[in-house]
This record gives C-alpha cells, structure tokens and sequence, in this order.
C-alpha cells in the first residue's frame, strides 16, 4: 500500500515527537545529561544569531527609512516599524532557522552513526531507553536553547536599527526606545517568542527521529543529515503559520 506509507511515516513521527517532548519534560531534572547538548546548541548557534541581528536591524532600516521619508512625519514610525518586525516574526523564525540549519543536520548525522554503528541497539540491549538518554536530553537542549538565541537576535536587531537610526538619522537612545515600545503589548511579544518553544521541540524530535531511522551505513548518514535539514525547516516554517494563525484567534 504505497499510498499509506506516508501517512504511516507521518503518524509514526507524530508519536515519536510526543514521547520526545514528554520525556524532555522528565529530562529537565536530570541536567548532566542536557547540559552539554544544551551548551553545543546554543554556542554553535550563536555566531549566526549574531550576525542575522545585526543584518536584520540595519537592512530593514535602509528598506524603510526613504519608504518613510517620502511619507510626511511616518519616519517617526521607523523604530516602531522595526520593532514589530523583528520581534513578532523575523527573530523568532530566524532563531527557529538557525537551529534548524545547524542542529538539525547534526542531530541527524549523530542519531543516524549511532544507528548503523548499532550502539542505539546496544542500549536497548542494556536495558537503557534511547528515548530517556538520547532522545530527551537533545529536544530539550533545542528547546531551552531556541529563545534564547531569539532574544539575541531581536537585542542585536534593535540595537543596530538605533545604530543605523543614529548615525542616518537624529534620534537619542531615550527617544529611540520610546519608539520602540510605543505600539507593542506584552499580549503581542510574548506569545511571539513562546513559538520559538515549539520551534526546538519540533527541529530536536524531528533531527532524532530521521536519525534514529536511518538505513544504509555511511551513505545513510548523510542522507539523515540533509533530510533533517529539510524536514526541521520546513516544519519550522509551517508550524509559524500555523501558531500565528492560532495566536491570531485566541488573542
């Protein structure tokens, strides 16, 4: 039955994902075992975090910044116009992206040698659970590690914005962050980056699962990794629609 296969892949995933996200519940008691997958993660990610903000705040403020000027008194809207920008939807998807691009290949490539190495089996032969010792330490570690990284990026974004303001601009640091915080609500920020949450649980489950699946030895390593590359980013992407969408609802 080829056409169930999928649907089958995807329920399997569905339920490997939900026993990940449980067990890294569990996992959060047991910080020898995260810590060192939580530090890979949020180190690694941030020399890219760093330089996607300082990008962010000063391409979109010479995107917008003559837009405005050709609007009477809307350049006064610029720092609310990037503040909006960066902090309701660019950081928490790129920070998702970040993770996804770095950690998701690894966390394939990793799982996957383990696999074909047969050293998940040998675990299993142990009696230790791949779920609680491999499995939950790293969708916890994405999950911890995740807003972390959006906070440097949206303070990076916001901080080069008033940069580029400064210095194109006339605008004090007081006047700037008064901007800033003109328009946005807690209500609008905080479920912003609460989706990043879901972002490291869906890219830690998904990267072990398509590793822990892996067949086919060392060509099967970096198939894992490119696949988990893919599934993790597009997963990120369709699960932002979707918690906009719902944040849009509720809210």
């Amino acid at each position: 039955m080829p056409l169930l296969d999928p649907v089958a892949r995807v329920g399997e995933w569905a339920w490997f994902a939900a026993r990940g996200g449980l067990a890294a519940l569990a996992a959060v008691l047991r910080p020898g075992l995260w810590l060192r997958p939580f530090y890979t993660v949020l180190v690694g990610g941030l020399p890219l975090a760093a330089v996607l903000g300082v990008a962010l705040g000063a391409v979109i403020w010479m995107h917008t910044r003559g837009l405005l000027d050709r609007t009477a008194g809307a350049a006064e809207l610029l720092p609310t116009v990037l503040a909006a920008a960066v902090l309701l939807e660019l950081a928490p998807v790129g920070a998702g992206l970040i993770v996804a691009a770095r950690t998701g290949a690894s966390l394939g490539a990793e799982l996957a040698a383990m696999r074909v190495g047969e050293q998940v089996d040998a675990l299993e032969l142990l009696g230790v659970s791949p779920m609680r010792r491999l499995i939950a330490p790293r969708v916890l570690a994405c999950v911890l590690a995740t807003p972390l990284l959006h906070a440097v990026v949206s303070a990076l974004a916001l901080g080069s914005g008033f940069v580029a303001e400064s210095v194109g601009g006339s605008t004090s640091w007081v006047r700037y962050q008064a901007l800033v915080l003109a328009e946005l609500r807690l209500p609008d920020v905080v479920p912003a980056g609460l989706k990043t949450l879901a972002f490291g649980w869906l890219i830690g489950a998904t990267g072990c699962y398509v590793g822990l699946t892996a067949r086919g030895g060392s060509e099967g390593v970096g198939k894992a990794a490119t696949n988990s590359v893919v599934a993790c980013v597009l997963l990120v992407l369709l699960a932002d629609v979707l918690l906009v969408g719902l944040i849009r609802v509720v809210m």
